[in-house]
């Protein structure tokens, strides 16, 4: 990570100015990227770790047939695909529960993913070092506004993706009964295209939300809670988009394209490997594939996070700010390593000791109140003479 820092310091200026200085949000996004590495090198770390992990199970099932089949054969010698597709609909065949256990990393990529994300948003938003404790730490604190998104974003998916694709089927199956070849490909891309260009918006749309619900969290709300409305972010959000239509949609655009174009040049190269006896070029050209498309993902992200700092939240539509600000305590938490800790005992405020009820002040008139005061001395005995 520190020799990444010393590569790219001549494109680096001083993290506290990269938002503060208006800038292209293309070039700042990158420059968040690197100005904090550790949030993409932690996600990939994650994500293969997690591949690892949940393809132990494939591995064993290949094993239990490839090391007492000839078919072996025909797969350590040349790579057949054949041989590897009906090895594939074996195990789904055989081992039925085997095609849905592959979904059973799901649920747990999606917790990393609800952590790490909300993590590396803060950590661009503030410039703080992207280390593994400070990810985790706010990213827990965002989980549960970042899983509201998210089910808000599969509706919308579905509500706008739907029609579309049901509208693609049937021209689809129109082209197919007058068209062959050619011609009836490209009659059908349109379509195909405009799905894409209308996920990919809504897509932006979100990451947008997800932006500035990091930014709400540095406001409080009257009693003195902070603020945790996903629902008054999706206006700004869609304002800024509006605003911002063209640079904001372009970029992502871009940057998508970019990221796609890498992962597909990297598997065709490994795909004319697939014949040799060693594996080690293929997985690090593979891998090298898959890091430049999550970082170009990350750039996204940086992206929007630059755009977001330029149209930040009005205070006429947020509750009341911080008197200090979230990112600059969380900076300070940065810098020290530690997280804040609730305290969970606070000690009562310190009391005056209890003094005694004073004694009556001395009555100031000029003689005792009859009301007050009710012996009179008796009358005196007449003297005889």
């Amino acid at each position: 990570m520190a020799g990444l820092r010393a590569a790219s310091s001549s494109i680096l200026e001083e993290p506290s100015s990269i938002l503060e200085e208006p800038s292209s949000i293309l070039w700042g996004g990158l420059r968040l990227v690197l100005a904090s590495p550790g949030a993409l090198l932690w996600t990939y770390t994650f994500n293969v770790g997690l591949a690892f992990l949940f393809s132990l199970r494939l591995h064993a099932e290949m094993a239990s047939i490839l090391n007492h089949s000839l078919a072996a054969e025909r797969l350590s010698s040349a790579f057949d695909l054949g041989t590897l597709l009906e090895l594939r609909h074996a195990l789904t065949d055989h081992v039925p529960a085997s095609g849905a256990s592959g979904y059973a990393g799901l649920p747990l990529y999606l917790a990393v993913y609800f952590v790490l994300v909300p993590g590396a948003l803060f950590t661009y938003r503030t410039q703080a070092p992207g280390r593994l404790s400070i990810l985790l730490g706010t990213g827990l604190g965002f989980f549960w506004r970042f899983l509201r998104i998210t089910l808000l974003a599969a509706i919308v998916f579905a509500a706008v993706l739907t029609p579309l694709l049901a509208a693609q089927s049937a021209w689809a199956s129109h082209v197919d009964e007058r068209f062959v070849g050619a011609a009836a490909f490209w009659l059908e891309v349109p379509g195909l295209l405009l799905i894409v260009l209308v996920a990919a918006l809504l897509r932006l749309y979100f990451d947008l939300v997800e932006v500035y619900t990091v930014q709400l969290n540095d406001h409080l709300l009257p009693n003195g809670k902070t603020d945790r409305r996903v629902r008054r972010v999706l206006g700004p959000a869609l304002r800024t988009l509006a605003a911002n239509f063209g640079r904001a949609y372009g970029t992502f655009l871009g940057l998508a394209l970019l990221g796609t174009a890498a992962l597909a040049a990297t598997w065709a190269e490994a795909t004319e490997l697939l014949a040799q006896r060693h594996v080690l070029p293929i997985f690090l050209l593979t891998q090298l594939g898959l890091l430049v498309s999550l970082l170009t993902r990350f750039w996204q992200r940086g992206a929007q996070t630059v755009l977001a700092s330029d149209n930040r939240l009005a205070a006429d539509t947020l509750s009341r700010p911080m008197t200090t600000s979230y990112s600059q305590q969380e900076a300070h938490w940065a810098q020290t390593g530690a997280l804040p800790k609730a305290q969970t005992n606070p000690q009562p405020a310190a009391t005056p000791d209890a003094q005694s009820d004073p004694e009556p002040a001395v009555p100031s008139l000029e003689q005792p109140d009859p009301g007050v005061f009710h012996h009179e001395p008796p009358p005196l005995d007449p003297v005889e003479p």
